[in-house]
């Protein structure tokens, strides 16, 4: 069950984007809901504000400049963006690097001695100019392939 879980969160495709979009939507209402709540009520704390800078203004020749808004959006945009970093993006990268598979080594290469295209080094013969490869002591695969001709 769980492994069937894992393998739906870790592919991607369209109907899998749009789940991560409709969850991501419901993600972010928890976490603004989160940090509304908790972490800029702490912030207006230390710096003894109430934690709701909305009422701060200040005026320049009769116009009044509502910046209180703008340091509300920014203290909300940068606890939303740890809160999701820290929460979400360490513990799903731990994840995917958990679960994730070996890649096999890559196949050793050598140069053809004809046409100067690497081919791999069991090769008998090149990929590129069907030239014959010598038989070099000590590749076993070159070995096998030619026994079995």
């Amino acid at each position: 069950m769980f492994k069937g879980f894992r393998s739906f969160l870790l592919r991607g495709n369209v109907v899998d984007l749009a789940v991560g979009i409709v969850i991501g939507a419901a993600f972010t209402a928890v976490v603004t809901g989160f940090v509304t709540a908790f972490l800029t009520p702490l912030i207006g704390v230390a710096t003894g504000a109430v934690g709701d800078f909305t009422q701060k203004t200040f005026d320049v020749a009769g116009t009044r400049f509502p910046y209180g808004v703008f340091v509300n959006a920014l203290i909300s945009f940068i606890l939303v963006a740890a809160v999701i970093y820290f929460a979400v993006v360490v513990p799903v990268g731990k994840l995917q690097t958990r679960f994730e598979s070996a890649k096999p080594a890559p196949a050793p290469k050598v140069d053809c001695p004809e046409c100067l295209s690497s081919i791999p080094a069991a090769a008998t013969r090149c990929s590129f100019c069907t030239s014959e490869v010598g038989v070099r002591p000590g590749l076993p695969a070159q070995t096998q392939a030619l026994q079995s001709h």
